[in-house]
């Protein structure tokens, strides 16, 4: 499929504020239908097994083929809010959808600024709805954001997207956007704790910012999932520091002066970081029904791995503490 067939024949209401019409004049949108969380969640599954979908559920569910992701998705639309909805997989090995939402609601927590999220059950299955934060309900309709992802933000190919960087993004943050000392914080929080919940799938288009044709600024987090993991090491999906990538806190802490952050507020961001997860865990894992094997599964593996501590034990010992 060829990139202007896709870009003129998906869903209108895709990520951001573009969209793509065969007239310059007229707008039509594209791929409107909605259904309900149940028969998505059924969709979902009939896709997995290869089992053909009524032409307006298989519209419906195809809708979310515009946002990307290796997961089932759909775009919901509610009176005054528009969601993603993600499934869970009959393949999953885990529980993946809340484990999303446990990140998630752990983000919010520790301070982060984080897309809005939910769990919902339907058919007797686990869905994440995650609120949508490119549209606005106002008097005369939805209002679309502009959203320019990392990637584009650091010049880069989809192919050459491995060359990101956090650094590179701060540099960028010093001199175009909005706020700048605050944003930076923000983004380096945001990286400690993709550390420290195991999320390695932190790519340049799971980063992004607000444009308003004059300035830039930070959208709320998103896709905060922890990944499984098959061995001790762990690398993020960019780098850390200059081509640094391994997934400990004792890399970002060297990253910290390009984030205008003295050692001493790097520290006490993970530090206050560590003692909240640590408080809040059992009850965010209780919210999402989690059950003691997933949370068995989850904790010390994704959630406060070891590795990510290593050679921080001891300016970290007070959160550390009975570890």
């Amino acid at each position: 499929l060829d990139e202007l067939t896709f870009m003129l024949e998906s869903g209108s209401d895709r990520i951001g504020a573009l969209d793509f019409q065969m007239s310059a004049t007229v707008y039509t949108p594209r791929q409107t239908e909605q259904a309900q969380l149940e028969e998505l969640l059924e969709s979902a599954e009939r896709v997995e097994h290869g089992v053909p979908l009524s032409p307006d559920l298989d519209r419906a569910l195809n809708h979310g083929s515009t946002i990307g992701g290796a997961r089932p998705k759909a775009l919901i639309t509610a009176p005054d809010r528009k969601f993603i909805a993600k499934f869970s997989a009959s393949n999953d090995t885990y529980s993946v959808v809340k484990g999303e939402f446990v990140a998630m609601t752990l983000a919010k927590l520790v301070g982060l600024d984080v897309a809005l999220v939910r769990m919902e059950r339907a058919s007797g299955k686990a869905a994440l709805l995650v609120e949508r934060f490119d549209r606005t309900q106002t008097d005369a309709g939805w209002t679309r954001r502009s959203i320019v992802s990392a990637l584009t933000l650091e010049g880069l190919h989809e192919l050459s997207g491995h060359h990101a960087g956090y650094d590179t993004l701060a540099e960028i943050i010093r001199s175009r956007f909005v706020n700048p000392a605050a944003t930076l914080r923000e983004l380096y929080s945001r990286m400690v704790f993709n550390v420290l919940v195991g999320n390695t799938d932190d790519h340049a288009r799971n980063h992004a910012a607000f444009w308003d044709g004059e300035r830039l600024s930070l959208t709320p987090a998103y896709d905060i999932c922890p990944q499984a993991r098959n061995s001790r090491e762990r690398n993020q999906a960019i780098a850390i520091h200059t081509t640094e990538r391994r997934s400990q806190l004792a890399h970002c802490l060297a990253a910290s002066p390009a984030f205008h952050l003295r050692e001493e507020h790097a520290l006490g961001i993970m530090t206050a970081q560590i003692r909240c997860i640590r408080l809040n865990w059992q009850s965010v894992c209780d919210s999402a029904s989690l059950t003691q094997t997933d949370r068995d599964f989850f904790w010390r593996r994704q959630f406060l791995n070891p590795y990510a501590l290593e050679g921080m034990e001891e300016p970290l010992a007070s959160a550390l503490d009975g570890l």
